[in-house]
């Protein structure tokens, strides 16, 4: 034994230690965790904010943590990773079940009630109490309270709000895949995300109907995207793309093609498969037409005589999601910058929407990297985001449109004579939905 060792007697005594207070914290945490589901569960929503703010707010305004009866209180709490760990976990079970009752008033009142503490300017004798007060204020501002205030997001809401608000469904759902967040913020944040696209799905189809009928324009239902009278134009030009060479029939032809082919091979078929319909001859897609293929030789090359399955599948989709969205999770590829500065967004959605198409379970990391471009340009005021507002905004409805349970159907309504040479007039058509009776995704 060396002169700097603990002798083994001591070793022993200190693992003990240690896994005793790790599991009176355990317990602590459970008992807390128990008494707020049994509250919120069974109780008004006043009664479970006044009792998460008792075990958290009121308890630090006191002159010591023993003077007073702190029942299930959070006395046992060791260092600041716990608190913020416990003090999330009961957020969540609070927003989880008032999310879920739609009860968003309450989750507001949360959040304030965080966003408000101010500790007491009355000085105390506990030196605990003071450290606790620290980890209150770090809580409210950290990315943790961020991430919170997302459920208070309000559809109907006339404040003006930032605009990357618009877009919380993606926010949400990185966080519901985020595996070190707490499992009732994980479902609280799928099931809000679900909610959200579930309105916009809604609310598109409802505006496409009422837009194009022949009533008083004071019946037309409220455009849900920022596109204006674009928007239906644009919705047009997304869903005349059917029949032979429609996007769902060309992702089915391409897979059964490329069954068992090797990754090498399957390299450049996607490729052709991405571009396939698009405008060659654009100096913008040869540029990244070549950039992506310096992306794709060269990737899991150990791999290459390997027969594509579908787990190559998906890690090659989500390469080439990454290539086209951001590669770091934290600033916009090269791809994407080029494809928004040239003013080619729907080309750049369509070629996304082309990879789910092929790849269904890749879709939960295009929205997760779409969440980390959101969080890169909110930094950035309004008028400098334009080009990636105009991206979501003609993503959303491509989305809603290609990926969700109602298909849409262009529907000619009357002759209009076109020349060989001429464009289609999008006038004569209307767009028609209808559930989908096979849902996919």
């Amino acid at each position: 034994m060396t002169a700097n060792s603990l002798p083994l007697p001591q070793i022993h005594q200190d693992i003990v230690k240690h896994k005793s207070q790790k599991l009176n914290i355990q317990i602590g945490q459970e008992r807390i965790y128990k008494l707020l589901v049994e509250v919120v569960n069974n109780s008004p929503p006043e009664d479970a904010l006044r009792e998460f703010k008792r075990l958290f707010i009121d308890c630090l305004n006191s002159i010591s943590l023993n003077a007073i009866s702190v029942r299930n209180g959070i006395s046992f709490i060791r260092n600041e990773q716990d608190f913020c760990n416990t003090l999330k976990r009961c957020c969540y079970i609070l927003v989880n079940n008032w999310a879920s009752k739609r009860q968003f008033k309450y989750i507001q009142e949360l959040i304030n009630l965080l966003a408000e503490y101010h500790p007491s300017r009355n000085s105390s004798n506990s030196q605990k109490i003071s450290i606790y007060k620290n980890w209150l204020e770090n809580f409210v501002i950290s990315n943790d309270y961020e991430e919170l205030k997302l459920f208070a997001y309000r559809h109907d809401s006339k404040e003006k709000i930032h605009w990357a608000s618009r877009y919380t469904a993606y926010l949400l759902i990185a966080q519901s895949f985020d595996r070190n967040n707490p499992q009732e913020q994980q479902e609280a944040a799928a099931n809000l995300s679900q909610q959200i696209k579930d309105k916009f799905k809604f609310d598109l189809a409802m505006f496409i109907a009422r837009s194009q009928s022949t009533a008083s324009s004071v019946t037309r239902y409220k455009n849900p995207s920022l596109l204006g009278d674009n928007a239906l134009h644009l919705i047009k030009t997304i869903v005349i793309k059917r029949g032979l060479f429609s996007y769902e029939n060309l992702a089915n032809i391409f897979i059964q093609q490329t069954q068992n082919q090797l990754l090498k091979d399957f390299k450049i078929s996607i490729q052709k498969y991405l571009f396939f319909s698009v405008n060659n001859s654009q100096e913008l897609v040869v540029v990244f037409k070549r950039h992506l293929a310096n992306k794709l030789v060269p990737w899991k090359v150990e791999k290459d005589e390997e027969s594509i399955d579908k787990h190559l599948l998906l890690r090659i989709c989500n390469r080439v999601i990454d290539c086209l969205t951001t590669e770091n999770g934290q600033e916009p590829s090269p791809l994407f910058v080029l494809f928004l500065s040239n003013g080619n967004p729907l080309t750049l959605v369509i070629i996304l929407l082309k990879i789910i198409l092929i790849c269904q379970n890749a879709r939960s990391h295009l929205e997760i990297r779409i969440a980390h471009l959101i969080s890169y340009y909110e930094n950035f005021p309004e008028e400098e985001c334009q080009s990636l507002i105009t991206f979501m905004e003609i993503f959303n409805i491509t989305f809603a449109i290609y990926t969700e349970n109602v298909e849409y159907n262009l529907i000619k309504m009357k002759e209009d004579n076109p020349t060989c040479n001429s464009p289609l007039n999008l006038d004569a058509y209307r767009v028609f939905s209808q559930l989908k009776l096979d849902v996919e995704y």
